[in-house]
C-alpha cells in the first residue's frame, strides 16, 4: 500500500516537471533606474528675502532769497509830477514827462548820453523797481537806473545794452568805470520794440541787481552811502534810442549780513 503511494507520488512529480517545460515562467525584468532621479529635496516654507539696500534721503535745500529783509513801500512814482524830475528838450536830446511816464529820447548821433534825477528823497539801503518800454534801441545803446546820486556826478549806475548785456558802474566826479563789467543776460533785451523790468536791491555796500525780477549779479562797494534816484539813456552811434520809464516803486530794506564763522586754529602744543 505505500509503495503504491510512493509510487503515484512520483509519477505525479514527474507529469509535473513534464508540464512545467511546456509552460516557462515569464522573465524578470528588471526597472530602470534613472540617472537623473535625484533625492527630493526638503520644501522650505519660508525661504530667505534679500534685504533691500537702503540710501540716505537727499536733502532739497531751498533757493535762498535773493531781496531779503524787504520792508513797508515807501513810495510810487506814477510820473505826473514834473517838478520832481529833472527834464530838459534840446535837438537831439530830450527828457520829458508825458501820459505817466518819463521819456528820454536821443536821436542825434552819438556818443550821447541823457539822465534825469529825482530831488528827493535821499536813499541808503532800499529796493527800487522800474518798468522801461524801448521803442527804438539796439546794438551797443544803453538805458539803465542811477542810484545813491550825489552832487559832484557822483553815483551808481546799473546799466543795461541793447546786445543783451549787463553791468554795474561807478561814477566819481563825472568819471565812469565799470564795477562790474558786461554780463551776458537772457533778461536783457536784445532789440526793440521790447519792454524789461529794472530791481536794484542795497544793503550797506552790498548790491544787488535784477531784470524782469530775476537775480543778475552782486557787487560790492563801500564808497557812496547814500542818494537820490534817477534813469539815463545812452545813444552809442548813429541810429536813435528812446525808452521810458514807467511805475516806479520803492521799499525799504531792513537786513544784516551773515556773519561768517570763526575758523578754528590748531593750538600748538609746548
Amino acid at each position: 500500500m505505500k509503495l503504491t503511494i510512493i509510487c503515484r507520488g512520483i509519477l505525479l512529480l514527474v507529469f509535473l516537471t513534464a508540464c512545467s517545460g511546456l509552460f516557462p515562467a515569464p522573465p524578470l525584468t528588471p526597472t530602470p533606474v534613472s540617472a537623473t532621479e535625484t533625492p527630493t529635496s526638503t520644501i522650505v516654507w519660508f525661504p530667505p528675502t534679500n534685504t533691500p539696500k537702503i540710501f540716505p534721503t537727499r536733502t532739497i535745500l531751498s533757493t535762498p532769497e535773493q531781496r531779503p529783509g524787504l520792508g513797508e513801500l515807501l513810495f510810487t512814482d506814477s510820473f505826473d509830477q514834473p517838478d520832481l524830475w529833472s527834464t530838459s528838450v534840446a535837438s537831439s536830446a530830450r527828457a520829458i514827462m508825458d501820459r505817466n511816464r518819463l521819456t528820454l529820447s536821443i536821436s542825434g548821433p552819438g556818443p550821447v548820453s541823457i539822465t534825469s534825477l529825482r530831488s528827493q528823497p535821499t536813499l541808503g539801503d532800499f529796493y527800487a523797481e522800474a518798468t522801461v518800454t524801448l521803442s527804438l534801441c539796439g546794438g551797443k545803446d544803453q538805458f539803465g537806473m542811477i542810484f545813491r546820486a550825489a552832487p559832484g556826478e557822483n553815483y551808481y549806475r546799473f546799466t543795461v545794452r541793447c546786445n543783451g548785456q549787463a553791468r554795474l558802474e561807478r561814477s566819481l566826479s563825472g568819471s565812469n568805470s565799470p564795477l562790474l563789467d558786461w554780463q551776458s543776460s537772457g533778461d536783457a533785451p536784445s532789440a526793440a520794440p521790447a519792454e524789461v523790468t529794472l530791481g536794484v536791491w542795497t544793503m550797506g555796500s552790498e548790491m544787488r541787481f535784477f531784470l524782469n525780477d530775476h537775480y543778475q549779479f552782486t557787487a560790492r562797494d563801500p564808497v557812496l552811502h547814500e542818494g537820490t534816484l534817477g534813469f539815463f539813456t545812452y545813444a552809442s552811434g548813429a541810429t536813435p534810442i528812446t525808452a521810458s520809464f514807467s511805475d516806479l516803486a520803492v521799499y525799504s530794506v531792513y537786513y544784516t549780513s551773515p556773519t561768517p564763522s570763526p575758523t578754528s586754529s590748531r593750538t600748538p602744543i609746548p
